[in-house]
């Protein structure tokens, strides 16, 4: 079999797969981890010989920088020293944790390597805690706070880890020198990210073509990583960093055409690069454990010994946070999977350090172990805890469409009373129309707005304009914090797509 249907086959894996996990209402990266396995264990596949540069280089920016323009800026920053903390003393309390005791329990594992090891599983996987959160409608403060130390989590681990593979190249690791150096390439990473956002933000409102726009994002993580590898800064960072400033500056950027089509894009985008990684887990398992020297039953059971340190570190650290309830913290703590992110700094570890095979034979098992005792068991737990109604997503959008709405409704009014220069029968039309949306909104009706054959370019205008209005309203909401990121895009995304359908009918007017 050669690489293109080697290729292929993983593809057409992964839509099987994702498509069982739905039938199965099991967060899908378990499955596919599952699947890899199995996978792995069939005759005739080919050695998978992957590249540990272009492994990272392919996967990883783009994904960090993905979770960080889907972020709450707002919220990032009203939960900050609670994710502060995590950043800096959860993932150093499981570094010192994983490299004592992976020391203690691998020979083949030196100070340096086991150090790496340690910054390799360190960051969390929000993927399979976000797949129960939204089926079983886990607390609007739990979602943050699980999204918010993912999204830092991962920029502190992974920086920690590109230092950690310069010491393990030397052969050397000295506290001092490792404190001093991430502190510069975390610094100078982030600098670097938001000069970076800006550069992209700034050309991105100049392009009056959807699809060269989409390619912008496409190259933005991937061009900041390399300029900060480069200059010896944290690429991770910088991709992480880029992708809040954008996410925050997003609706003020691009038209709600590109918006649409950039969504569907990176939402599909995002999707198969994880999904390929989770196969790759299993896939890589065979390969792995002929390549290790010592009997595979010891490392099982360092794996398994590790796992169980990451979760119970996790979940004590959780109550060291002041400010959170006995039930968050205990979710909270139970959401720390291990996945995609994981294996691909284990696999992007260089050939020439020894002790790769070993670390990539750990990893994995972490991954299955998190993943399968965890994010099954995370569903039962949140629903034992019987955490107090919220309210529902539908009726949050429906709530944050009205009061959309309802800024329309009052620039009406302003345009009545300035004696606006707007036809008037457009005015009475605008108005008779948001009225009876809101009185739709406020039964929790569906929006949108049956077709009317009759409309005059002077309507069509009008009516772009008013959703404009709602846009930025929507914008200021999401700003001031009463509202997150996911709710602003679901709504934006109703807005978008009407100011979407007017726009064409005006070029066909």
């Amino acid at each position: 079999m050669g690489d293109i249907e080697f290729l292929i086959l993983l593809l057409v894996a992964v839509a099987l797969l994702a498509w069982v996990a739905r039938q199965l209402s099991v967060p899908y990266p378990i499955v596919l981890v599952l699947g890899g396995l199995g996978l792995g264990a069939l005759p005739g596949l080919p050695d998978l010989e992957l590249e540990p540069e272009v492994v990272f280089l392919v996967f990883v920016p783009p994904l960090v920088h993905a979770a960080g323009y889907a972020s709450s800026p707002r919220h990032l920053l009203r939960e900050a020293r609670t994710i502060g903390l995590a950043a800096v003393v959860l993932v150093g309390l499981t570094i010192v944790a994983v490299a004592v005791v992976a020391h203690a329990l691998v020979d083949e594992l030196t100070w340096p390597t086991a150090f790496l090891l340690a910054t390799v599983v360190a960051p969390t996987d929000l993927v399979a805690a976000t797949a129960v959160f939204r089926r079983v409608g886990a607390p609007e403060r739990v979602i943050n706070l699980v999204e918010g130390e993912n999204l830092v989590n991962d920029g502190t681990a992974l920086t920690a880890w590109r230092v950690a593979v310069g010491a393990a190249v030397a052969g050397s690791l000295s506290l001092g020198d490792v404190g001093e150096e991430l502190a510069l390439v975390a610094v100078g990473g982030t600098v670097l990210g938001y000069l970076g956002g800006v550069a992209s933000g700034w050309l991105r409102m100049r392009l009056d073509d959807s699809q060269i726009e989409i390619v912008v994002t496409i190259f933005t993580p991937y061009v900041l990583y390399v300029a900060a590898e480069e200059l010896g800064l944290s690429g991770i960072l910088a991709a992480v960093v880029s992708g809040i400033y954008l996410g925050m500056r997003d609706p003020k950027i691009t038209d709600a055409t590109t918006r649409l089509q950039a969504y569907g894009f990176w939402s599909v985008f995002t999707f198969v690069l994880e999904s390929v990684l989770f196969i790759l887990v299993g896939l890589q398992f065979p390969g792995v454990l002929d390549a290790i020297d010592r009997p595979a039953g010891e490392l099982l059971v360092a794996g398994l010994v590790l796992s169980l340190v990451v979760m119970a570190v996790r979940m004590a650290y959780q109550w060291l946070v002041p400010g959170l309830t006995h039930k968050e913290r205990v979710v909270v703590g139970w959401s720390g999977m291990r996945g995609a992110i994981s294996l691909a700094v284990a696999l992007a570890i260089p050939l020439t350090i020894d002790g790769r095979d070993e670390i990539i034979f750990l990893t994995i098992c972490v991954i299955v172990t998190t993943l399968v005792v965890q994010g099954l068991t995370l569903e039962l737990l949140i629903t034992r805890l019987r955490f107090p109604v919220e309210v529902a997503d539908e009726r949050r959008h429906a709530m944050t469409r009205f009061r959309t709405v309802e800024a329309a409704l009052e620039y009406i009014g302003d345009l009545s009373l300035d004696g606006a220069d707007v036809d008037a029968s457009a005015l009475e039309r605008a108005r008779s129309l948001y009225a009876q949306r809101a009185n739709q909104l406020a039964g929790e009706c569906r929006d949108g707005v049956p077709d009317v054959e009759s409309d005059t370019s002077a309507w069509i205008r009008l009516r772009i304009d008013l959703l404009d209005i709602e846009r930025a309203r929507l914008l200021q909401l999401r700003n001031e914090g009463s509202i997150t990121t996911p709710v602003m895009r679901a709504v934006e995304e109703d807005i978008d797509l009407e100011s979407n359908r007017l726009q064409r009918r005006m070029a066909t007017a």
